[in-house]
């Protein structure tokens, strides 16, 4: 089911893992999302990004290529949006089209719970829902080392 842009209705996080049954998020129609059954046991990025970030608009390129590529072996990728405004969310997806969850963080919670240095960043848990790594910045260069990453994740299995 493809997601689209969603907005977050309550942030409950943990800092050092990520328990998606304490994810509530709505559709742009109100209508309640469940993600407890589309995380559990997924390797999952979350990109924290913004439409005024430069790097953001190579990231999500990147993003789709992966999320297309692995998504049979069970990663989920979403991309949380940290603008104010979602009208320059919408603005800048229109132009950089992601073909994965979009969320909107606008008053920054999430955001601050993670402690989020700058845009973008992006933190990557495992199918235990522990943060194994985070990435402040992208850079085109690191992109073999980062899905090397994410492909030994998708090799670990979920441990009971």
């Amino acid at each position: 089911m493809k997601l689209g842009l969603i907005l977050f209705t309550a942030f409950t996080f943990a800092t050092t893992s990520f328990a998606s049954s304490a994810i509530e998020i709505s559709s742009l129609d109100g209508s309640p999302v469940k993600t407890d059954a589309e995380l559990t046991g997924k390797v999952v990025i979350v990109d924290f990004w913004a439409s005024w970030c430069g790097p953001c608009r190579k990231s999500f390129p990147f993003f789709n290529q992966l999320q297309q590529k692995h998504r049979a072996d069970g990663l989920v990728v979403l991309a949380v949006n940290e603008d104010e405004e979602r009208a320059d969310a919408e603005a800048f997806l229109k132009q950089y089209p992601a073909n994965f969850a979009v969320l909107f963080d606008r008053q920054g919670q999430l955001a601050s719970q993670y402690q989020i240095p700058g845009m973008p960043t992006t933190v990557v848990i495992d199918r235990q829902g522990k943060i194994r790594y985070s990435h402040s910045g992208f850079f085109e260069s690191k992109t073999a080392a980062f899905e090397q990453e994410i492909q030994q994740l998708l090799q670990e299995d979920v441990k009971p």
